[in-house]
């Protein structure tokens, strides 16, 4: 056996979601590797944003399991904190602290999870403020920026907690179409740079330019995966196909 098989970091086994009589995960199996990019696409409806928030455990799963390095973080007396401190998580509609400057913004939470030291936490959030081309705005309020900028805001911030793994939430579907660039373009750059990636996307070529594997979710399942160029060129379900062709226009 190799020795340099690679690491899952997070995996999950049979996992549910239901919210009353509404089943909206059912049962499912998936795994990512350190450093891989998985793109999560499906249609609106499909599972893709509660598969999601039931992986960093923003919405509790019905069953299942969720595995970090191989330990169930769903038992009993599994540190959870511990484990959300190593997700980060980029959402649709930003969630900055509008009271908040771009520089505190990315450094308060530092403080309270990562309980560093304000200096320190600066010194961070201000080398992945310039990153993401936002070192500029440090001193500026969120409603002074554009979406795209606050869009770039938080991913700064997610990255300031220094996480394993960074989860993506559709982050460019509440941009204007002409910011919707300068964001994918950061998240991108941040492909293949050692983190992992999980990103729910409507961006089809983005999708199949950045992914290491992309899965198709489709009624609460993940349908069909793999790399982008078999998922996207020969598709094996006809519900990928159908899919597919109403978003690539063919």
């Amino acid at each position: 056996m190799s020795t340099n098989e690679p690491t899952v970091v997070v995996e999950t086994k049979q996992l549910t979601k239901d919210f009353g009589e509404n089943e909206i995960l059912k049962g499912i199996d998936f795994s990512i590797t350190k450093g891989e990019v998985v793109s999560v696409i499906g249609s609106s409806g499909s599972g893709k944003s509660t598969f999601l928030r039931c992986v960093n455990l923003l919405d509790w799963p019905t069953g299942g399991e969720v595995l970090y390095h191989g330990q169930n973080v769903l038992a009993p007396g599994y540190d959870v904190n511990h484990y959300r401190a190593k997700l980060g998580m980029v959402f649709q509609q930003f969630n900055l602290f509008a009271n908040l400057s771009v520089l505190s913004n990315c450094v308060i939470g530092q403080m309270r999870a990562a309980g560093r030291r304000r200096a320190e936490a600066v010194d961070i959030a201000k080398d992945f403020l310039d990153k993401v081309g936002m070192a500029p705005y440090v001193n500026a309020k969120p409603h002074q920026l554009s979406g795209g900028q606050k869009q770039r805001v938080a991913i700064a911030r997610a990255l300031s907690m220094q996480p394993e793994a960074l989860l993506f939430d559709e982050p460019t579907s509440a941009l204007d179409p002409e910011m919707v660039g300068e964001v994918l373009k950061v998240i991108g750059s941040l492909a293949h740079t050692g983190l992992t990636l999980i990103i729910v996307t409507h961006e089809m070529a983005f999708a199949r330019d950045v992914s290491d594997r992309v899965a198709f979710m489709d009624g609460g399942v993940i349908a069909e995966q793999g790399p982008p160029n078999q998922v996207f060129t020969n598709p094996k379900l006809p519900r990928t196909k159908e899919f597919l062709a109403r978003f690539l226009g063919g």
